[in-house]
């Protein structure tokens, strides 16, 4: 097994898959990347065994000699591409007992290389429902959900993403109780009525990859009861689909919310951010007071003396109200919402608010709502 390389391109390609290796394995073939050489195709796999990654890469040099798969220790591998500039690197594999020789121009390395055959066998996309989308379309539904999951691990079914499809939408879903968010495409649908929960890690990795290369090309999807399975370009995602029933989202967001606050995006994050450095630090609780004109955001920590006050211009319609809210919650909404203007819709002080973004485009093909609860409010 030989072939060439450049190796800035093999560093980028094993850095995008290492992410699914973990660093306390029992299993030592999983610290392990598995090669596999066949007609100058060389396919390089990574696993933990609930997520596997996969890309290809074509080359133009290959010999499949004695053998053409071998399981490759991962770190060792990463640290010394990471020291080479854009050159070409001779890989070669030792049939006999697997030793890894890597020349790159007057230097040559030596590793030890494990037998494949003990390597996971990659599951197959089998009895699947397929639909695709937009990488781009993919790349937001992560970015809007995945911050509000839990990261609790007593609640599995709330660690993921809950995706929901059906022929008029495709909906994405993140909560942790304190937060939820629902990220809702038109422009995408699918012919059968399903939902299943992504595990949000290899999603993260996921949408790092697709970053990574930076073109908005078609994503195909595939999933079954257990599975999920992604393609595009050159890569291949794998992962198991988290087990359980999702809570009722819809129940838990408020439908009559008769106050109505519109204001700047970046003016409100802004103040949010500075005011909150004043505030209890293990409440992180903000006030937010409604007025016709006028929101007044701010934050004491009593135990310190510490207090701040901004006021921002806003257009509010509705009673005149006072309401707390964790600033790192609230933050973290804001900053997922990419429009001019933010509106967020109120009911009580004891019940949640809903956040919207304020889209000048009424025939706009998402739908985002942003849903934070209220704490309770401090004696002053």
């Amino acid at each position: 097994m030989k072939f060439i390389i450049n190796s800035q391109l093999f560093s980028k390609t094993l850095q995008a898959l290492s992410g699914v290796i973990t660093n306390n394995n029992t299993v030592a073939i999983l610290n392990c990347f598995h090669f596999q050489l066949k007609d100058n195709e060389l396919t390089i796999r990574a696993t933990d065994l609930e997520t596997t990654l996969v890309s290809r890469i074509q080359l133009e040099t290959a010999k499949e000699e004695g053998v053409n798969e071998v399981a490759v220790p991962a770190k060792i591998l990463l640290d010394i591409l990471k020291s080479f500039s854009d050159v070409p690197l001779n890989f070669s594999v030792n049939p006999d007992n697997y030793m890894i020789d890597i020349v790159v121009g007057d230097g040559k390395y030596r590793l030890a290389g494990q037998n494949p055959e003990t390597y996971p066998v990659l599951r197959q996309a089998e009895n699947t429902t397929k639909i695709t989308l937009p990488a781009s379309v993919l790349v937001n539904a992560i970015s809007k959900t995945s911050f509000a999951t839990s990261n609790d691990e007593m609640r599995q079914q709330m660690s993921g993403i809950y995706c929901e499809m059906n022929s008029e939408s495709l909906t994405f879903v993140g909560t942790d109780a304190h937060k939820l968010v629902r990220y809702r495409r038109f422009d995408v649908s699918s012919e059968e009525n399903s939902s299943f929960i992504l595990p949000k890690k290899p999603i993260g990795m996921l949408k790092n990859i697709i970053l990574l290369n930076k073109e908005d090309v078609d994503v195909v999807v595939e999933y079954n009861s257990t599975n999920v399975f992604f393609s595009f370009d050159n890569y291949f995602v794998a992962c198991r689909l988290v087990d359980g029933k999702y809570p009722n989202y819809e129940a838990a967001i408020p439908k009559d919310n008769p106050n109505k606050l519109v204001m700047n995006r970046t003016e409100f994050l802004t103040s949010l951010r500075r005011v909150s450095i004043f505030a209890n630090q293990s409440t992180l609780q903000v006030r937010l007071l409604c007025t016709e004109k006028e929101l007044i955001i701010s934050a004491e920590d009593i135990e310190n003396s510490n207090d701040a006050k901004e006021k921002i211009p806003c257009e509010y319609e509705g009673e005149r109200m006072e309401i707390g809210f964790n600033a790192k919650f609230l933050t973290e909404m804001v900053s997922n919402i990419d429009t001019e203007n933010v509106m967020m819709e109120l009911a009580h002080p004891s019940r949640a608010g809903i956040l919207f973004p304020v889209n000048e485009d009424e025939e706009t093909k998402e739908n985002i709502l942003m849903l934070v609860m209220p704490v309770m409010l401090s004696a002053n």
